[in-house]
């Protein structure tokens, strides 16, 4: 790029900054703009501009979201102490301390490698939610070094581009979404989508293009009814039309199956007034003049978002027959919208002095808390990622409170989101008064009730981990059997840890695995031992994540020592097993359980080879198997099978309950259940005509004398008169 258009960027940098209603400190950002052109001389993009038009570009787009002073220099000055010989230090001396946190905040997130399974990463995104908690400023300098990279990301490599367009669409655009800079947010997906999927981002511009006329008479048509509408009854309220956004439009017609035409809201009319009031009024209006469409009407300013997002969104049919949507709110509702925590600054009158922006910024530290006790990187990027989702559902406590939960949420997601003790004491849970199982998806509307137990020591299952969506109640299961169950924790972790080693072929002295489990015993900040095996029985570490770590140290090991094979422990042969079963003669074999018998631990047990699907075992008794396999139409294709003699799986089975009917039956059931630690897969209930109750509730089980204990505890309860285990 020649120096006349750096020249031209500067000039537009500074013109806006003049132009602008706020009072800048022109000469910080003219000694700013001075210090990154001598820093960044000589350096260059991918795309062969000089690198200066990066920083230069970044605080243009901040300017236009209003932020401050500080802000702007920290942008111009955010890539001179990691890409240049400035330090934080002179950065500081120069500009003050203020800017230089900013800088050090940006240069940390930076670094910040999502794609990798760096030892530091997790460290890394805790800085990056922890800088967010000090300073705000900081992820919206990020956010807009991100949006200007995405629009001229043609200079990157292929790959390159895709990883950077996932990881936008995974991460950024969620905060963005987040903190409610949605014209920020709209543009980093819509860059990101056009790089992951160009073809379905062209057929939706083409179809956006096609209809462009159309669309612009249309908009203009219907802004001006309800105009005309409004004006009968003395209100002049601002009234713009837009179309949704390419992503948005995408995720209708490629995740939800819909047609161009199907996609209501396509079309928007925006209506702003002055008050809440009028809010109201111009929607009974709306109404009136234009035909609504049932169940499209969400009240976001009774209940606002999680982003502080408030609006009533209508949507309705034109006379001809065209939907539209409809979203009326006041100007202060407006700011918030369309640049959420970045209107503190662009709007500060408006916005309600420092403890409005204190109240949005909660759920950082809520977030920041939820995951100080994990030390797993992908999990905490897993938890931003859905904790984040640009998609809600909103449902209700008995009390009529409103609690919001990313979609896909579980009734357990929604009892953590009450409060610790609530999920923790969980046993069951009512939708709309019915009862539903425990992985239940929680919809927009329904009014949620928690059961709950008071008998002492009762807790939620593990099984848990794996039905939650939300990253808090994932942490505060965890956190419970952290603290409740230690030694279960080291009992379970030692021997997930001792089979993983087996499984993987680990094999050494007991002197040479105690260190060699230290190092990474430290590498996982366990002080001792004990502590890394109970991190790994409740779920802070994951064996998953570590094994290939381990394989990789041990077979360096091996190598440098040149340890004999005599030397090395040596497990007696012994067949493959898989979900604690081990078939004779037969190696690396695919196991199943049959669920027509649905056999558990302590059953007779047989297997039979199927074709292409492993080998499915059966009862010895089922009705499925053969009472003299000699006679069986193919008796090669049963095999022998045993059980392992330590078994930590679980497995299912299903009971058939028959008990006089009455009230509270089944919560008596689900509590003993809960007390118990017994994980409930399914119930289904019925009521014959002869005032009795038929239930088949399906639980998991580690064993046929664990299931004998369910069933004998079970009949205890008063009116249960028979229990029978059924084949499904």
């Amino acid at each position: 790029m020649k120096e006349a258009d750096k020249r031209t960027i500067i000039d537009e940098l500074r013109e806006r900054l003049a132009g602008s209603e706020k009072s800048y400190d022109l000469s910080a950002v003219d000694r700013a703009i001075e210090t990154a052109c001598r820093a960044h001389s000589g350096q260059c993009r991918a795309s062969g501009e000089e690198y200066v038009c990066h920083p230069l570009r970044v605080a243009g787009i901040l300017v236009e979201l209003g932020m401050d002073s500080e802000t702007i220099v920290a942008a111009l000055l955010h890539d001179v102490v990691e890409d240049t010989d400035w330090t934080l230090d002179g950065v500081s001396r120069q500009f003050g301390p203020d800017v230089a946190a900013l800088v050090d905040g940006v240069t940390k997130i930076g670094k910040l490698p999502f794609t990798t399974r760096e030892e530091q990463q997790a460290e890394n995104a805790r800085k990056l939610l922890l800088a967010m908690s000090q300073d705000i400023r900081v992820i919206i300098i990020k956010l807009a070094d991100r949006l200007h990279n995405m629009r001229t990301s043609e200079g990157w490599e292929e790959q390159k581009r895709r990883d950077k367009a996932k990881e936008t669409m995974d991460i950024y655009a969620p905060l963005a979404h987040r903190l409610g800079i949605r014209t920020v947010k709209e543009e980093l997906e819509d860059l990101s989508l056009r790089i992951l999927d160009p073809v379905a981002y062209q057929e939706i511009e083409e179809a956006l293009a096609l209809r462009e006329e159309e669309r612009a008479r249309f908009l203009e048509t219907i802004k001006s009814r309800v105009r005309g509408r409004l004006s009968d009854y003395q209100m002049e309220p601002y009234v713009e039309g837009r179309v949704k956004s390419i992503t948005g439009i995408y995720r209708k017609m490629y995740i939800h199956g819909k047609a161009f035409d199907e996609i209501y809201d396509v079309y928007a009319v925006r209506v702003i007034v002055d008050n809440v009031t009028d809010c109201y009024n111009v929607l009974g209006l709306i109404h009136d003049l234009f035909r609504p469409i049932p169940n499209r009407f969400k009240d976001y300013i009774s209940t606002p978002k999680a982003n502080m997002y408030q609006s009533l969104h209508t949507t309705v049919i034109s006379k001809e027959k065209i939907p539209f949507e409809v979203q009326i709110r006041t100007w202060e509702m407006h700011y918030t919208a369309e640049y959420g925590v970045a209107a503190h600054w662009k709007y500060k009158l408006g916005i309600q002095r420092r403890d409005k922006l204190e109240e949005r910024l909660a759920w950082v530290r809520q977030f920041i808390e939820n995951q100080k006790d994990v030390d797993d990187a992908e999990d905490i990027v897993r938890s931003i990622k859905t904790d984040l989702s640009p998609e809600d559902v909103f449902v209700l406590t008995p009390k009529g409170d409103v609690i919001s939960l990313p979609v896909g949420s579980t009734v357990i997601d929604f009892a953590y989101t009450i409060h610790s003790a609530v999920g923790n004491r969980m046993v069951g849970a009512k939708v709309d008064g019915r009862i539903v199982s425990l992985d239940y998806e929680v919809r927009t509307g329904e009014i949620v009730e928690v059961l709950t137990t008071a008998a002492p020591g009762h807790g939620p299952s593990r099984d848990w981990l794996n039905i939650v969506r939300t990253g808090e109640a994932r942490n505060k299961i965890r956190a419970w059997f952290k603290k409740e169950r230690r030694e279960e924790n080291v009992q379970q972790g030692r021997a997930e840890l001792e089979r993983e080693l087996a499984r993987n072929g680990i094999r050494l002295p007991d002197d040479q695995m105690g260190e060699f489990l230290l190092t990474q015993c430290k590498k996982q900040h366990c002080d001792t031992m004990e502590d890394f095996y109970a991190a790994i029985g409740y779920g802070g570490v994951l064996l998953s994540r570590i094994m290939p770590r381990l394989k990789e140290d041990y077979l360096r090991m091996v190598k440098a020592e040149d340890i004999p094979p005599e030397r090395l422990v040596t497990a007696p042969p012994r067949h493959h097993n898989n979900g604690g079963v081990i078939i004779d003669d037969m190696d690396n074999c695919l196991v199943k359980f049959a669920r027509c018998c649905n056999p558990v631990p302590g059953d007779d047990i047989i297997g039979f080879i199927t074709r292409g699907y492993g080998v499915s075992v059966h009862q010895r008794d089922c009705v499925n198997v053969p009472k003299d396999l000699a006679m069986a139409e193919e008796p090669e294709r049963w095999v022998r099978v045993s059980w392992e003699e330590e078994i930590r799986e679980e497995f299912k089975a299903t009971l058939h309950i028959d008990a006089a009917d009455r009230r509270a039956l089944l919560a008596d059931i689900t509590t003993q259940l809960a007390s118990m630690h017994v994980m409930i897969h399914a119930i289904n209930a019925r009521e014959p005509k002869d005032g009795s109750a038929v239930m088949l509730v399906t639980v998991g089980v580690n064993g046929l004398e664990h299931l004998h204990s369910v069933i004998t505890r079970l009949s205890r309860i008063d009116g249960v008169r028979r229990i029978e285990r059924r084949n499904q």
